[in-house]
């Protein structure tokens, strides 16, 4: 039987509530509980699959397909238990299937309302798979007090009292900010922020209290009379000089400890020796490497959230620190000058995925570069396209060779896909149809040639890797781009879609169609990052 640990935040957003809830599932881990954390988005989307990565960051896909919140990422990267679909839900998936019921007349002519059609879909939600689970964290986005979100706190309060206090403990995370002027922490804006959630009929049990300046006693006693929680369940949160820290700073505080006291439970101790194993790793390095990142939403680094851990990852492996640098692609349409200027400093080259025309110039001077003067490259996604674009042009001789996702082009090296075969079978999309939800997402496997640098790298000929894409490499070009020098080492299945191409004459040249990046995790790093940060490595060395 399940227990769940319900998880608001209050005040500002970006308080960290998915890392907080990332880190107390592994500190459950740790203590041998099986743990899976669900995402509650109030926003209207169906799903984050068609938003700018401006406005929402990165989209994380799982194995079986689900365009996702990027917090997911955390609990995977964290726990290691594959999200998946039913680990995320929106307010518009919720409101789009409660009128598909009323235009079937499931409810009998009844009238729908918010309460309770929309909070008994939210309320099924949380309580689905639960079997085999000891803890289920629910994190609800948002801030308490978000018009959008006060559904899924009326959830949340009718489930404590169907499920009572022995199966649920609510866990409110708010700001205790610092007051230069006045030279102390505020304590006001936290009791507030628990007043307005009392008053939708939730009072939390724990408060983590984010604050840059150490909670004296005395604010913590304070914080615990006016929120009616016991002084120890407030626990400090300063800021921690990695995401990697987190676990262990939170157990320091007695986080983990205080959510079992909560549920009367007895647990032998936490063994966290791989998170100290990890936490130095990253912060005691034994060398640094240079990676230019060249994309088109680098003026938000949540956009490549995954990316940018996977790199961190790649380094733990290598034992050294990786200095991200993050390059506006459209830089690179000024003249091959701005060119070498930023790029000859770079360890290695990386070129992530995306979708557009913009800044796509500049993604293939970029592979260029790293192809004539011998820099570890990696494509991902676009990435690899643009890499099979700038290989058609430079060295198989297809001048115009193009992306008919730019607009016609006689030269269509990289075109849509209209038809593939995915593990549920054949899959049809138009051309012109609707945008969310209709690219090759989720896992599929992929063939490795026995000789390759990758089969080398994965120490596999088959793999299965996440993809999310509309459009493919174009097959027909294979001969001409093989005779060029770039190699298709890696195929689906059915030998029809291009996944890898590798040059065997570069130190380390590697685009694959997918996203390795969703599967890395810090106890156990990508290979293709660990490969890539290690030939970065020895081109730093040659420097």
């Amino acid at each position: 039987m399940a227990r769940y640990i319900f998880i608001t935040g209050g005040v500002v957003s970006s308080l960290g509530k998915g890392l907080m809830a990332a880190s107390l599932a592994a500190l459950l881990q740790a203590r041998g509980f099986r743990v899976r954390i669900r995402k509650f988005d109030p926003y209207l989307n169906v799903d984050p699959g068609t938003m700018s990565p401006y406005q929402h960051g990165e989209v994380y896909v799982t194995d079986d397909g689900a365009e996702t919140d990027l917090d997911l990422g955390h609990y995977e990267r964290f726990t290691g238990v594959s999200a998946q679909q039913s680990d995320n839900i929106t307010s518009g998936r919720i409101y789009r299937d409660i009128i598909a019921k009323e235009r079937r007349g499931d409810y009998l002519g009844a009238t729908v309302q918010v309460v309770p059609h929309v909070t008994d879909e939210i309320k099924a939600f949380a309580l689905a798979d639960e079997d085999g689970l000891d803890f289920i964290l629910c994190e609800i986005g948002g801030t308490v007090g978000d018009i959008e979100g006060l559904p899924f706190v009326e959830a949340l309060r009718q489930l404590r009292n169907e499920l009572g206090r022995e199966r649920t403990c609510a866990v409110h995370v708010t700001l205790v900010p610092y007051i230069a002027a006045a030279g102390e922490l505020k304590t006001k804006p936290t009791q507030h922020s628990v007043r307005e959630l009392a008053g939708l009929g939730v009072q939390p049990d724990i408060l983590l209290c984010r604050c840059e300046k150490p909670l004296p006693d005395s604010d913590r006693a304070k914080i615990a009379l006016f929120c009616n929680v016991r002084k120890e369940a407030v626990i400090p949160a300063l800021d921690a000089p990695s995401i990697y820290s987190v676990p262990l700073q939170y157990h320091a505080e007695g986080l983990d400890a205080e959510v079992l006291r909560h549920f009367g439970l007895d647990s032998v101790a936490p063994v966290l020796s791989r998170w100290e194993d990890i936490v130095d790793r990253h912060l005691n390095p034994e060398g640094e490497v240079t990676i230019g990142v060249v994309g088109k939403y680098v003026g938000l680094p949540d956009a490549y959230k995954s990316l940018n851990e996977a790199l961190t990852h790649g380094g733990m492996a290598n034992r050294v620190k990786v200095n991200i640098r993050w390059i506006d692609a459209e830089l690179f349409e000024k003249g091959d000058a701005e060119i070498a200027a930023l790029l000859e400093p770079m360890h290695g080259i990386l070129v992530p995925g995306g979708f557009g025309e913009r800044g796509s110039e500049g993604k293939i001077a970029s592979v260029r570069f790293a192809r004539e003067h011998q820099v570890p490259f990696f494509g991902i996604c676009l990435g690899m396209q643009m890499a099979c674009i700038e290989g058609a042009r430079n060295t198989a001789g297809i001048a115009e060779a193009s992306s008919t996702e730019f607009g016609e082009t006689k030269e269509p090296v990289v075109g849509i896909i209209t038809e593939w075969m995915s593990p549920e079978g054949q899959q049809t999309r138009a051309a012109g149809g609707d945008l969310g939800g209709t690219m090759r997402l989720g896992a599929y496997e992929a063939k490795l040639a026995g000789n390759s640098r990758v089969a080398s790298i994965y120490g596999a000929t088959t793999i299965s890797e996440r993809h999310r894409h509309r459009y493919e490499v174009n097959g027909a070009y294979r001969e001409a781009l093989e005779q060029g020098g770039l190699v298709f080492s890696g195929m689906s299945p059915d030998g029809l879609l291009p996944e890898i191409v590798e040059r065997p004459d570069h130190p380390w040249f590697v685009g694959v169609q997918f996203h390795p990046e969703l599967k890395s995790k810090p106890f156990d790093p990508h290979p293709l990052f660990a490969g890539f940060v290690e030939a970065a490595l020895r081109q730093a060395r040659l420097v």
